[in-house]
């Protein structure tokens, strides 16, 4: 506060009255260029983390100049937006667009006609629909702002399209603003050498948000995939071919658990404890039975998995798990510390409910089966688990594709298997309702 009274006390007063429009000042860390040669910046963030604001100043900074009386470097402009409505409402018209953030003496006019603005030093933004990429064939520009690109229909298209046309001046330049998607253009564009990227979430720009807005999106998507994405603005991926997906997980999403007839944890636990050890995976699952087994549905309540510890220390956390939810049995995967594993935890508490499992099939053959129940309606989700729906969406059929082992994903197959699959088989007696061990 000290140093920018200081500096607003040595202005003058021409400069106090351009202060309003000097962005470097009031800009976050986030939504200023970085430094070097880059072709394309990738501004990704959270709603409302202030991208479109960077890129209408971004923009007139390219116009104007950086600072009053500085040339401008960009004299043809593309404006690319989604749809031309979108484009006009947001990156134009919009609260955070370039005609709010434009100074009075430099403000360019809306030519509606030819869906363009223009600028007093002569220079041209125009236009463009992502949903029209053959609009931007012909057209030249040395520069470009491109919006929610993650959003477009036509994204490749419409992509090669400008990157045909960015060929003005000596070293055309663009920005994308956009909420992050598991989409392949944009995941392209931010492998290229060329691009930089600048990131923040939603809750960077608290300032400038209302305070109910934050607290009811947060209590609403805090803790799930959707919102890593949308409110954290973080590019999640899920694998190809993934027996989950995260359309799949946020449609199984469940805001209040039931009243539950039976709670188990299950534990998938590491075999050392030293710092490269893979996780534990320690996973709460519970159970409404009613009617036959087939109609049982399952809630996943707490991912309590830890990174490497010692045993002891998983030990005590999958035990006070089962406190918490006041579960009736510890499920452990026993592979590779065998009667240990058991040893272990009787060690801290030696009347607990256990039951050892022990995996004769693959990771995948395992978890295909609970896959199923998950596209049957049958498996629920509380918020909270994204770490755990994180390697669920990199589980494919070939395998995990993420680093590491899937302990969270394993511990989940142990705990649907013995509220699910256990129950159905014994019930049936049908053969084909196979264990997944």
């Amino acid at each position: 506060m000290v140093e920018r009274t200081a500096f607003l006390e040595g202005l003058t007063d021409e400069a106090l009255l351009a202060l309003p429009w000097l962005w470097e000042f009031w800009a976050l860390e986030h939504q200023l260029a970085p430094e070097g040669d880059w072709r394309s910046w990738v501004i990704m963030g959270g709603r409302g983390a202030g991208k479109t604001r960077a890129g209408a100043e971004w923009v007139r900074m390219q116009v104007e100049g950086a600072r009053p009386g500085d040339p401008g470097r960009a004299a043809r402009v593309a404006l690319v937006g989604e749809t031309l409505d979108q484009a006009r409402e947001v990156m134009v018209f919009g609260d955070s667009g370039i005609l709010a953030c434009s100074p009075p003496d430099r403000r360019p006019v809306w030519e509606a006609t030819r869906r363009r603005l223009v600028w007093p030093n002569g220079a041209v933004a125009q236009v463009f629909s992502a949903h029209e990429p053959e609009a931007l064939r012909g057209p030249q520009f040395d520069a470009a702002w491109v919006d929610e690109l993650a959003k477009w229909k036509k994204a490749e298209e419409a992509w090669d399209m400008l990157q045909f046309g960015l060929r003005l001046g000596e070293h055309p330049q663009q920005v994308i603003t956009t909420t992050p998607r598991n989409v392949g253009i944009l995941k392209a564009i931010l492998a290229n050498p060329s691009t930089v990227t600048t990131h923040a979430p939603t809750e960077a720009n608290r300032a400038n948000l209302a305070r109910s807005f934050l607290a009811e999106v947060q209590a609403r998507y805090g803790g799930t995939r959707q919102g890593r994405q949308e409110l954290e603005g973080l590019l999640i991926e899920d694998a190809e071919g993934a027996l989950w997906t995260s359309a799949g997980l946020e449609a199984a999403r469940l805001d209040i658990a039931p009243d539950f007839d039976r709670v188990v944890v299950a534990v998938d636990p590491p075999v050392t404890g030293h710092k490269g050890s893979d996780e534990a995976g320690i996973v709460v699952v519970g159970v409404v039975t009613r009617g036959g087994p087939r109609e049982w549905q399952a809630v996943v309540l707490e991912d309590a998995s830890l990174p490497a510890v010692r045993p002891t220390v998983w030990a005590e956390a999958a035990l006070a798990a089962m406190e918490q939810h006041g579960a009736e049995r510890l499920v452990a995967e026993v592979n590779q510390g065998g009667d240990l594993v058991e040893e272990l935890i009787r060690q801290i508490d030696p009347l607990v409910p256990f039951r050892a499992v022990r995996a004769s099939k693959g990771k995948v053959a395992r978890a295909e089966p609970v896959a199923a129940l998950y596209e049957q309606g049958r498996v629920k989700h509380l918020r909270g688990l994204a770490d755990l729906e994180d390697q669920m969406c990199r589980m494919t059929a070939h395998g995990y594709e993420g680093k590491g082992s899937p302990d969270r994903v394993d511990a989940l197959v142990w705990a649907i298997h013995e509220v699910l699959i256990v129950p159905a088989r014994k019930r049936s007696g049908n053969p084909q309702l196979r264990a997944l061990g």
